[in-house]
């Protein structure tokens, strides 16, 4: 089983920026304020108003081919897809089993009895959580000091897998980071396609485009 781990890379062709893009949605807003649990404690109009343009951002994207590759890639050879990412932009391409490691931006989460369901285009603060009727919805996001999803899975699966490739992502920032660590500990090969080298502990790497670079590697996979 090839294990991926994708990140903001793979989807920034499709219109949607990198964390750190100049320009981008992040640099208009500090992140204390819009990616903490404190941020919106403080001020969720705030809070909401950042998620609610990023959710209408990602309603209009569209997947692109090197999510249709991995996409591929899980229904021909059984790939386990894992992202950082909180668009749908891998379902959207025909992915069964993307685990959201750091939620989805489509759902909306109640901090009291944690029930889950799919977000209205906007959020408001004043939003009744229909299970129990708390006035505790929030995006169904992980915000910094938070435990990432699905961490238990991921270790199994790095523990069985082939093979190790991060796509658009450094895999240098924790947890991520322990992935490529934990691939090199069980003697897996390990491979990044990038834009450009990011510096972390990859045995082999591609550069270029996602949309260049991953249909290309998976043609290959599959052509194996």
């Amino acid at each position: 089983m090839i294990f991926v781990l994708s990140g903001a890379g793979l989807s920034a062709e499709s219109g949607l920026g990198t964390f750190r893009d100049e320009g981008g949605l992040w640099t208009q807003y500090d992140l204390s304020e819009v990616a903490t649990p404190e941020g919106y404690a403080k001020n969720p109009t705030k809070l909401l108003d950042f998620y609610n343009a990023r959710r209408a951002n990602a309603a209009h994207a569209k997947p692109n081919v090197a999510h249709q590759a991995l996409a591929r890639l899980e229904a021909e050879a059984g790939a386990f897809l894992v992202t950082q990412n909180v668009d749908v932009l891998l379902d959207r391409a025909g992915a069964k089993s993307v685990l959201h490691m750091h939620g989805r931006l489509d759902r909306v989460l109640c901090n009291k009895c944690g029930a889950r369901w799919d977000a209205p285009e906007v959020m408001d603060p004043f939003d009744h959580c229909g299970q129990c009727g708390a006035q505790a919805v929030r995006p169904d996001v992980v915000w910094f000091g938070e435990m990432p999803h699905g961490l238990d899975e991921i270790e199994d699966a790095l523990s069985s897998a082939e093979m190790f490739v991060a796509v658009g992502t450094s895999g240098t920032v924790y947890p991520a980071a322990g992935f490529v660590e934990a691939a090199h500990a069980n003697g897996i090969p390990t491979l990044e396609l990038n834009l450009e080298p990011s510096g972390g502990r990859f045995d082999d790497g591609r550069y270029g485009p996602a949309t260049e670079t991953v249909p290309a590697w998976v043609d290959e996979i599959l052509k194996r």
